[in-house]
């Protein structure tokens, strides 16, 4: 490929309301400025990344790799919601900035690590007239020099060099594979081809199996989600809204971390019965149930998933209680079947085997617990209607691209992190529910490591035994009066 890197002109990114610099002054904002160092600090998981970037070059030997980061999406006119890279740059450099593009060129029998990224631009019209990428609107880029050394690829260029580079690559009809859907402007050099998926599969099946550095960064985000379920729980205590309620858990993922994982859920009474309640608009009232889905995401992007059932007053009702103690004998039934060598799905076979049993016994179901279980039938999802399980790291749906057979229909392995999260959910509407059981809904999640030890649950410091929940409620309400 061409090494030129030529500084393409590129029209500033504008919005309608701002003005219009006159040229003397374009000129006056480019001179004055004085020469900071150049920092060349390395990320400290360096060689980690470049051997999964090894690895991916022996798996496609002599092809061209095109994996962006992504860009800003607009939340609202010229507003966006805050900058994530994509998982699969961030798993093979370990993050990346807005419209950054990963390039692994064939090189005899390997790869050379090519990177795109935001240059400086101060002293450049753009510093001040950009608003996307101008250094006087969003703070200073990592710089190209600076990229290189910090993410230790083997060569790094400005990002206006990238539609030169992408229209000969794509001229040039080299063997190639592009990680697509993450950046429209990358997609449209090349017309979609098979080994596109190929790609996005290849990554997503790497990231099944973690290693001791990502282990640590779950149990990290698991450590900072009691936090932040513990400052949640505080102001339950007084809490009026389920706004207060998701206020208070970001509150602690923004200070302590990156942010949380995905959009909280704390739904209060019976929006518990939404499975993705996500809304939290609602009251939140004595005597109900709180169900809080929520999870910190780390600096480094991995994140927790879990979900605790709360009673708002600080104790379970009798009705509460039964389905609760319901649920939590389906996850430990579940967490048992974590094991290495067991199906994936056997961790959702044994917890739905305890619920629907469970729904016979309330008297709910009517019929046999074969029958319940018969998947001509599978009656039981009637009040259950969600997986026990789904792959946890990067992403809180991770790996979403690996294929079945390695994934939904495969083993598991020592070092896969999966959730076991069963919940039952009565409508409020539904007549073949007791009355004293509707609108009841309740889900414990956990996030589990499978080792050669057996099931590791990352989120056990969080209670979830009722007496116990029951008494983690009532020791943070006793210390924050």
């Amino acid at each position: 490929m061409s090494e030129r890197t030529a500084d393409l002109p590129a029209e500033p990114a504008t919005a309608s309301h701002d003005f219009q610099p006159p040229e003397a002054l374009v000129e006056f904002m480019t001179g004055g400025w004085i020469d900071r160092p150049v920092d060349r600090q390395a990320h400290p998981q360096t060689n980690r990344f470049a051997q999964r970037r090894e690895a991916l070059s022996k798996a496609y030997p002599g092809t061209y790799l095109v994996i962006p980061a992504g860009r800003e999406r607009v939340r609202a006119n010229d507003t966006s919601f805050r900058f994530r890279a994509a998982s699969d740059l961030s798993y093979l450099i370990g993050s990346g900035e807005p419209g950054a593009v990963l390039v692994m060129e064939p090189e005899g029998a390997r790869h050379r690590s090519l990177l795109f990224v935001p240059e400086h631009n101060r002293g450049k019209r753009e510093f001040f007239t950009d608003r996307v990428y101008g250094e006087l609107w969003v703070g200073r880029h990592r710089g190209v020099e600076e990229s290189r050394a910090y993410y230790g690829v083997d060569d790094c260029r400005p990002m206006q060099a990238i539609p030169e580079y992408l229209e000969e690559l794509r001229d040039a009809k080299f063997p190639r594979r592009v990680l697509r859907s993450h950046d429209e402007e990358v997609d449209r050099y090349f017309e979609p081809a098979d080994g596109d998926a190929d790609l996005a599969e290849h990554l997503s099946e790497a990231r099944l199996i973690k290693d001791e550095y990502e282990l640590d960064e779950l149990r990290k985000a698991c450590a900072i989600s009691k936090l932040a379920f513990e400052d949640a729980i505080r102001a339950m205590q007084t809490a009026k809204s389920e706004r207060e309620i998701e206020a208070a858990f970001w509150g602690r993922a923004r200070t302590d971390a990156n942010d949380v994982g995905y959009l909280t859920i704390a739904a209060a009474g019976e929006h518990a019965c939404t499975l993705h309640w996500t809304r939290n608009d609602g009251a939140v009232r004595p005597g109900a149930l709180l169900l809080l889905d929520a999870g910190v995401e780390c600096d480094s992007l991995y994140t927790a998933d879990i979900t605790r059932t709360l009673p708002v007053s600080g104790r379970y009702s009798a009705e509460q209680r039964r389905i609760y103690d319901l649920v939590w004998e389906a996850q430990r039934a579940g967490i048992e079947a974590a094991v290495a060598g067991n199906d994936f799905l056997e961790p959702h076979r044994r917890a739905m085997r305890v619920l629907a049993q469970g729904l016979i016994d309330l008297g709910i179901l009517k019929l046999s617990l074969d029958e319940a279980l018969d998947p001509e039938r599978i009656f039981y999802r009637r009040y259950t209607l969600h997986g026990t399980s789904h792959m946890l790291g990067l992403d809180v749906h991770d790996c979403a691209n690996a294929r079945a057979q390695e994934y939904r229909h495969a083993k598991l392995r020592e070092g896969m992190v999966l959730t076991v999260e069963p919940g039952l959910y009565f409508q409020p509407d539904d007549s073949t529910v007791p009355e004293r059981f509707r609108g009841i809904g309740v889900r414990i999640e956990d996030d589990i490591a499978v080792t050669r030890d057996g099931p590791e649950n990352l989120s056990a410091s969080l209670p979830s035994r009722p007496g116990d929940v029951e008494a983690w409620i009532a020791g943070l309400w006793r210390t924050s009066r």
